[in-house]
């Protein structure tokens, strides 16, 4: 793909190449480069369910499939789930490759990645051709499995599920900046492809915890990145080639979450949005996730992250030119609500 400065020199030099300084060619080449400019833009998806719940604590899962499918449909454009799939998977993962969802349990069962969400994936993932066997969910341990209230199962011919407790990390360490860790083998081994389902929440160090951060759950000793709000730890790691390869998608669940006090469980600080963040820029992602958390704050009247002394700054770091994982500019990112 061609980068915008590589485009805007290619733009600019047909215009020179056809010989004409008309006003119709300039007003032509604004418009190329306007259409550009919108299709360079990172798109998030947020879809939203007022009723997800019900009645009861836990979402309705037929809910929660029809929200995955509204979410697909919005951000690929293809109204038939099979196929919405089917354009943001490789074909030769579809083919053969094994796909990892990696949850986040870390918080207990309170506030971890719902299980509805989790296997609505895993549904439409096999109706789209991947086989059962070749999708592994998959976090730290087998207690933050079980807090999302999935089994633990090796069955090659089921979904299979189990933790870095069981898998273990590479014997060598990898290193980006200030991150030196040994990577999840389930990681560097097994998957193809990563689908990131973290939960939205509140971080007491991070400021927030969604997309990039879920990444703290792939690494040996994740303690070691979490100096100065964890900036540049949350970036550093993202940039390790396997993580930032890989991990290529995400679907975050924001069905329920806590706007203060997590990453732990706060039944006080619950409240539920009762949506899914959908997208491939893991940046945008969590530029978008931190804008939810402030706004709920504000409706509750508490002061904002930064006012709390934990803004999300590894945002901007991971948006700046040594680290390019994506945009945190609100002018470049499309938006869509539904």
């Amino acid at each position: 793909m061609k980068s915008r400065r590589e485009f805007l020199k290619e733009a600019a030099t047909g215009v020179v190449l056809l010989g004409s300084s008309a006003a119709a060619d300039k007003l032509a080449l604004a418009g190329v480069l306007k259409e550009h400019a919108a299709a360079a833009k990172s798109k998030v998806v947020i879809a939203r369910d007022a009723s997800l719940h019900g009645a009861g604590t836990q979402p309705d899962e037929q809910r929660v499939l029809n929200l995955l499918d509204k979410a697909m449909s919005a951000y690929t454009g293809r109204e038939k789930p099979v196929e919405a799939w089917k354009s943001v998977i490789p074909a030769n993962i579809l083919a053969g490759g094994v796909i990892g969802l990696k949850v986040n349990g870390l918080g207990g069962r309170g506030i971890s990645t719902h299980a509805a969400l989790t296997m609505a994936v895993a549904e439409r993932l096999q109706q789209a051709g991947v086989r059962a066997g070749n999708i592994l969910v998959w976090d730290r341990n087998e207690r933050d499995l079980e807090a999302c209230g999935m089994t633990i199962s090796t069955d090659p011919s089921r979904v299979r599920c189990y933790g870095n407790d069981a898998g273990g990390f590479d014997d060598e360490p990898v290193s980006w900046g200030t991150a030196n860790i040994r990577l999840a083998k389930i990681l560097t081994r097994e998957c193809a492809m990563v689908i990131n389902l973290p939960i939205l929440k509140d971080h007491g160090g991070a400021g927030i915890t969604f997309s990039m951060k879920n990444m703290y759950g792939v690494v040996d000793k994740p303690f070691t990145l979490h100096a100065n709000n964890c900036n540049p730890g949350v970036a550093d790691l993202n940039c390790v080639p396997a993580v930032r390869g890989k991990v290529s998608f995400t679907i975050g669940d924001a069905i329920s979450s806590v706007y203060d006090g997590g990453p732990g469980f706060h039944p006080e600080r619950l409240w539920y949005p009762n949506a899914l963040v959908v997208g491939e820029d893991r940046v945008a992602l969590d530029y978008t996730a931190w804008q939810m958390i402030e706004h709920k704050r504000a409706e509750v009247g508490m002061p904002t992250l930064e006012g709390a002394g934990r803004a999300p700054k590894y945002i901007a770091t991971a948006a700046d030119s040594a680290h390019q994982l994506g945009t945190c500019d609100p002018n470049r990112i499309k938006l869509v609500e539904v």
